[in-house]
């Protein structure tokens, strides 16, 4: 009997150590990903990049040495040397779209060939969260698609990203499938986006977001000032495609800044804030720039969430600018002007989210919340059948807070009360929480829960 006692103590000790283990396994492994980005591959990228001479949509397709054809080649082929050196690990593809003349950006008929490489996920395969850059790039004039057009900041920095991001991801497995892509057609309509963004919804692919990646590689703004820390996430406040019924519940029950791509914002500042202190993520509560968009924003047209992710400071003479140096200014987007330094932050910036949401459990699909005039907020969900899941959190915060400030760990249950938390004076969202101690994105109350 005692024997017994003894052996069940030890079984229990030891899988608590192993939780421990896993637990801190994982937190290294967030640091490696980080100090495996290397600034000297992505200054080798951008630079290949810029030395296409110009990688317009419109450029030449057949040269080996100039034009977007060669470009997209080149990414490709830096893909497939990826998945080469993880013995097949990611699938390197071509996803394609013809776009007739629009008589403003698009003036002859053109194939937007985007690159697309997936790395499938173990356990969800049909679970996507994607990191993309744009292959092409742009001067002054939207339809010169013949002078030289380096594009170093806008975009080769961003795509350098994505393909450093895939080198060094590709050395770990995820439960969720992560896409690294490559999109054209960003400068003359946002064309790539739209052409994917249609091929997920058509293929039924479970898009947990997108971090689009556009020029991250400038820290000295027009503006005079200096940053290589700060940087931008642009996020959509609700879904373009919320129904009118939905937008009717949204005026009495709020969540006006609660939409999905608002939560992977949260998602990525809560991350770097855990594994990269230094840097100093700045949550901009806007589709885009103003006026300006960006290939995100085809993803949040279907519906899925997505992001940008950008630099905090612009320098606007380094963007869509013929190269020429007027009254002593220089303009153009060269090499010279980008930081390598600062372009590897905000690839390792994706790369830890991109594992940290590749390695969570699915979020929950329904929360249903409840305590209209009463002294305690009451939750109902919908619990994710998947073993390795630990249990579920509840998030709140005050209704002026732009971050989650406050959570619960409920444990694995499916409904729980927060006694003595007023539902009017709170946002609340729920989280599935890994056995690896990874928590997917949060999710905000899609229901209400009548007493």
């Amino acid at each position: 009997m005692k024997k017994s006692i003894v052996l069940s103590i030890l079984i229990i000790v030891a899988l608590f150590s192993n939780t421990d283990k896993l637990l801190a396994q994982t937190e290294r492994d967030f640091y490696s990903i980080i100090d495996g980005i290397s600034t000297e591959r992505i200054e080798q990228d951008i630079t290949t990049l810029a030395n296409f001479g110009t990688r317009h949509t419109l450029s030449d397709t057949l040269s080996k040495i100039r034009g977007i054809g060669a470009a997209r080649r080149w990414i490709f082929d830096s893909f497939q040397k990826i998945s080469s050196d993880c013995s097949s690990c990611i699938e390197v593809s071509y996803q394609k779209n013809y776009v007739e003349p629009d008589k403003k950006r698009i003036i002859k008929p053109v194939w937007i060939n985007n690159v697309i490489a997936i790395q499938k996920g173990s356990k969800y395969p049909n679970r996507y969260i994607i990191m993309s850059g744009d292959i092409d790039s742009r001067i002054s004039d939207s339809n010169n698609f013949t002078d030289d057009s380096p594009g170093a900041n806008d975009n080769a920095s961003g795509m350098a990203g994505t393909i450093e991001a895939a080198r060094v991801l590709s050395k770990y497995s995820f439960e969720n499938s992560i896409i690294y892509a490559g999109l054209a057609g960003e400068e003359q309509g946002l064309f790539g986006g739209k052409g994917l963004a249609q091929y997920a919804k058509e293929q039924g692919w479970e898009i947990i977001g997108i971090l689009n990646n556009d020029m991250i590689g400038n820290i000295k703004g027009v503006d005079g000032v200096i940053d290589n820390r700060t940087f931008r996430i642009f996020s959509e406040p609700v879904p373009h495609t919320e129904t009118e019924r939905e937008r009717r519940s949204r005026r009495f029950y709020g969540g006006e800044v609660d939409g999905i791509s608002r939560q992977l914002a949260r998602y990525v500042y809560k991350t770097v804030k855990q594994y990269m202190p230094e840097m100093n993520p700045k949550m901009i509560y806007r589709l885009d720039r103003f006026g300006r968009g960006g290939h995100h924003r085809p993803f949040n047209d279907q519906g899925f969430a997505g992001i940008r992710i950008m630099e905090a400071h612009e320098n606007y003479t380094q963007q869509h600018q013929d190269i020429r140096t007027e009254k002593g200014i220089d303009y153009g987007d060269v090499l010279e002007a980008v930081n390598f330094d600062y372009a590897n932050k905000l690839t390792a910036v994706n790369a830890i989210n991109l594992a940290s949401i590749a390695w969570a459990p699915p979020a929950v699909s329904e929360l249903a919340i409840g305590g209209i005039v009463e002294a305690s907020a009451r939750f109902k969900w919908s619990k994710t059948d998947d073993p390795n899941i630990k249990g579920y959190r509840i998030y709140w915060r005050d209704t002026t807070s732009p971050t989650w400030d406050h959570s619960r760990f409920v444990g694995d249950v499916s409904e729980a009360t927060l006694k003595g938390i007023v539902i009017d004076n709170f946002f609340f969202g729920v989280t599935t929480v890994g056995k690896n101690g990874i928590e997917s994105p949060v999710v905000f109350p899609n229901k209400i829960l009548r007493n």
